[in-house]
C-alpha cells in the first residue's frame, strides 16, 4: 500500500506540473555501508525525474532495510541495480545528459544512437503514442532502427536538446514507463520470494537485474531472456511446481546459455534441461520416503 501511495504521490505531483516535493530522506535504519550508495541514487533519480520520483525510489528501498536475510553487501546491491533501472536509457535521459555536457569538449562531438522506433514512439505520453503505435505497426516500422544525433554544437541543436529533455515532465505518462515500472516491481517481488523461499539463492536473484540495460536490441534481447529465465525456472520454483533446491546454480547454469539470439534457442534448450533433470529427481525422492 506505501508503494502504491508513493506512486499516485508522483503521478499527481507530475500532472499539477512542477515537483515541489523536498529531496527525500534516508531509509531509517540504512546500514552504514548503505548510505553513500542510496544517497547517489537519490541524487541520480533527482536529476532523471525529480524529487517525488526518488522518493519512490527510497520507499522500494525499506522494503528491505532490517531483512535479516539481507546483509549490508545485499542492500548495496540492491540499491545501486535499482536505482540503474530506474534510470534507464531512452531518448529523453540522451538529451539530459548531452545538455549536462554543453561547454565540454565533448559536448561538439554527434555520437549518434540507434533507438528503435517502438522505444521512441513509447517515450512519449500514451494518448500521442498509442494512435502512431497503430501506423507505425501497420506499416511493419516498430523494430526498426533509427540513428539519433544529438547535436550540442549549434542553437538550434541546443534548443532541440532542450526540447528533447523537456519531456521528462511526461515520461511517467508513457508506455515505456509503464513497462520499466512493471520490470522492477516484478523483480524486487521475485527478490523477496526468494528471500522467504531461498535466501541463499537471493544473491543469484538479485544479479539478474544486470540482464536488463542499454536500448535498443540489446535491452530488448535483455529483457526477453530475464523473462524466459524467470517465467521458466525462478517462479515455478516459487510456486513449488519445480524442484530445484539450488536456484542459484540454476541461474547461473541458464544466464551462461544466453546468446545473442532473439529465437533463444540455446536459452530455451538449456532451460528445458534444467526443469528436466529436477522434475527426474522428484519421483526418485518419493520414492524414497
Amino acid at each position: 500500500m506505501a508503494s502504491v501511495l508513493s506512486s499516485l504521490r508522483y503521478l499527481f505531483a507530475d500532472i499539477l506540473g512542477d515537483d515541489d516535493c523536498a529531496r527525500p530522506f534516508l531509509p531509517d535504519g540504512l546500514p552504514a555501508m548503505a548510505v553513500p550508495v542510496v544517497s547517489d541514487g537519490i541524487h541520480l533519480l533527482m536529476d532523471y525525474q525529480g524529487p517525488s520520483y526518488a522518493q519512490l525510489y527510497v520507499d522500494r528501498i525499506k522494503r528491505f532495510v532490517g531483512r535479516h536475510e539481507v546483509d549490508s553487501g545485499m542492500l548495496c546491491r540492491i540499491a545501486r541495480l535499482l536505482a540503474q533501472r530506474m534510470a534507464y536509457e531512452d531518448p529523453i535521459r540522451s538529451a539530459q545528459l548531452k545538455l549536462a555536457e554543453l561547454g565540454s569538449h565533448a559536448a561538439r562531438r554527434s555520437e549518434p544512437k540507434r533507438f528503435r522506433i517502438d522505444e521512441l514512439v513509447g517515450a512519449l505520453p500514451e494518448t500521442a503514442a498509442d494512435p502512431l503505435f497503430v501506423v507505425c505497426e501497420k506499416l511493419g516500422w516498430l523494430h526498426r532502427q533509427v540513428a539519433l544525433r544529438f547535436p550540442a554544437g549549434s542553437r538550434a541543436g541546443v534548443r532541440s536538446l532542450k526540447l528533447g529533455a523537456g519531456l521528462r515532465r511526461w515520461r511517467l505518462f508513457s508506455s515505456r514507463y509503464a513497462e520499466e515500472r512493471a520490470w522492477v516491481e516484478r523483480w524486487l517481488h521475485m527478490v523477496t520470494r526468494c528471500l522467504d523461499k531461498q535466501p541463499a539463492s537471493a544473491a543469484a536473484v538479485v544479479e539478474t537485474a544486470t540482464m536488463v540495460q542499454g536500448y535498443g536490441e540489446a535491452y530488448r534481447h535483455g529483457i526477453a531472456d530475464w523473462h524466459a529465465i524467470i517465467d521458466g525456472l525462478v517462479k515455478p520454483t516459487f510456486d513449488g511446481v519445480l524442484p530445484i533446491a539450488d536456484l542459484a546454480g540454476a541461474i547461473a547454469e541458464a544466464r551462461a546459455a544466453v546468446m545473442p539470439d532473439p529465437r533463444q534457442v540455446a536459452l530455451k534448450r538449456a532451460i528445458a534441461e534444467i526443469r528436466a533433470r529436477a522434475l527426474a529427481v522428484q519421483p526418485s525422492a518419493n520414492a524414497a520416503e
